[in-house]
């Protein structure tokens, strides 16, 4: 579980979290974490945040924003707030590395998504969109569907996949938290 001041590295995209407010520790109200996104030409698929608000505050550099299809840079100093449920990604097509604070309102387990994927990126388990395999994936999205949901194919048909695949992949030993084999950074 996720504390404050740990730290996760995504080997995919030199993405580095410090956790310096969790859910746990704000009765659910937010997760604030200190970012550092190198520059890099992966970026994440679409995705929404269905119950939760999600805010950028850019203290150096900038971070590229695709928002509900329309293409944004925010530079230091700037902010961004991106309303729950609005399809979005995000990326740093600069030069310099983006130094920034994410929140999340509410929390949720977003914190448990983070560590999770983040895990799976260091051990070489994402494919070079930043997906597991299906059966791992559903059941990773199942138990984080309030918190994120990629924008395609369409939910309903993501969520009946889940649901047919969940069991095969746990009874092949997949489960919903995956603990990287170099764990977290104290």
């Amino acid at each position: 579980m996720i504390k404050q001041s740990d730290k996760i590295t995504n080997a995919r995209t030199g993405q580095v979290m410090v956790f310096l407010k969790t859910g746990a520790e704000t009765n659910g109200e937010i997760l604030r974490i200190e970012c550092f996104s190198p520059p890099t030409a992966a970026k994440e698929p679409e995705h929404i945040h269905p119950l939760q608000e999600s805010k950028f505050e850019i203290l150096s550099a900038a971070l590229t924003f695709s928002i509900a299809g329309k293409e944004t840079i925010v530079r230091a100093g700037q902010s961004v707030t991106i309303p729950a449920n609005v399809p979005h990604f995000f990326w740093n097509s600069g030069d310099s590395t983006a130094h920034y604070i994410q929140e999340f309102r509410p929390a949720l387990g977003i914190d448990g998504f983070f560590e999770t994927f983040f895990a799976l990126s260091n051990d070489g388990k994402l494919n070079d969109k930043g997906i597991p395999n299906l059966l791992h994936g559903s059941i990773i999205m199942l138990k984080y569907k309030n918190e994120i949901r990629v924008t395609k194919p369409p939910w309903l048909l993501q969520y009946l996949t889940y649901i047919v695949l969940a069991p095969i992949g746990r009874f092949l030993g997949y489960r919903a938290d995956y603990q990287s084999t170099q764990g977290v950074v104290k």
